[in-house]
């Protein structure tokens, strides 16, 4: 569709290139206000991975260890115009060494936190649930979306569209509770999140309404810490208070979510997509639920997302206690 078909069809709507993310703008502020951090770039052998991780250096979000095959990574640096000035090199043999050695850097403190390279996810969270030298913690892995959806008023946290495919309650206890430690430390302190399922109320034949209302309870009961919950909502009545109202829903959560829970990882991810691709919509990727936080972006990740995604893993390792 051309720009005259465009401007006649729709005459208010938004240019792309006027879109402003000042939500994930201000995330990058805050985390140039701390320090950077020590962060295990792990198989770095592509153009995308290594130089995503020269901007973050060049913006003082992380300090960069290159996990890898020495001689590739300086290949790509040198194909591609790239100046690895002094940041040190970690020289393996292959991507899966290179997992292990960025996990036991992380196990022994060198460095606070973990960038995925050219590798793929699963061997990189392999590394990290090892039973003998990973980083695992009582907590399942989960990702989190952190999203800035220029028609929404604040930042939304969606999970888990990277990992956990078709969790069960207790590990859906556990990806809420990731999602509302990534919020409290980018500054949201009382995160209220939204249970989604189709509909908004329980029904003994959709397991994810059962769920929902099992995490509310959850939270009553303590199991879940530090936010307001409510569930099982629909997307509408989540993200819009008319649209809950006139449902007769009385909440605080609608219309001012922050954390959207989907049921699955299939509707979590083509959720996300969707806002990127039709509302225009950055996203930072983290994995939570390790000893450290995890970097993970797609492929296709443009230079702001790239940055968010440093920036949001050095609140959250500050959050932990891994940075002063």
């Amino acid at each position: 569709m051309n720009d005259a078909i465009k401007r006649a069809l729709a005459p208010h709507a938004l240019e792309v290139k006027d879109v402003k993310h000042y939500q994930l703008e201000k995330i990058l502020q805050q985390a140039k206000d701390a320090d950077p951090v020590p962060t295990a770039v792990v198989h770095p052998v592509d153009f995308n991975s290594l130089d995503g991780a020269l901007e973050a250096a060049e913006a003082s979000i992380i300090v960069p260890f290159f996990v890898g095959p020495e001689a590739k990574i300086r290949q790509v640096a040198k194909e591609n115009n790239l100046d690895l000035k002094d940041y040190p090199i970690i020289n393996t043999e292959h991507s899966h060494e290179a997992a292990e050695k960025a996990v036991e850097m992380a196990k022994c403190g060198e460095v606070h936190a973990l960038m995925k390279g050219k590798l793929g996810t699963s061997e990189l969270l392999g590394a990290v649930i090892s039973k003998t030298g990973g980083l695992r913690t009582d907590r399942r892995l989960s990702h989190v979306f952190v999203m800035d959806v220029p028609s929404y008023h604040k930042t939304l946290f969606i999970t888990d569209a990277a990992i956990s495919i078709a969790p069960n309650l207790m590990e859906k206890r556990d990806i809420l509770q990731n999602a509302i430690d990534c919020a409290h430390a980018l500054g949201v302190e009382l995160p209220k999140a939204a249970i989604l399922s189709a509909v908004e109320k329980v029904k003994p034949n959709i397991q994810s309404t059962l769920d929902a209302a099992a995490l509310c309870k959850m939270l009553d009961r303590g199991q879940i810490t530090g936010a307001l919950v409510d569930g099982p909502l629909a997307f509408d009545n989540a993200i819009s208070r008319e649209a809950a109202e006139d449902k007769g829903i009385n909440s605080p959560v609608p219309g001012d979510v922050d954390i959207l829970m989907a049921p699955d990882l299939e509707s979590a991810n083509m959720f996300a997509k969707q806002l990127q691709y039709l509302a225009n919509a950055k996203a930072a990727g983290i994995v939570m639920g390790a000893r450290v936080p995890i970097i993970l972006t797609s492929r296709a990740a443009k230079s702001l997302e790239r940055l968010s995604s440093c920036a949001v893993a050095v609140m959250v390792a500050r959050k932990m206690g891994r940075l002063e």
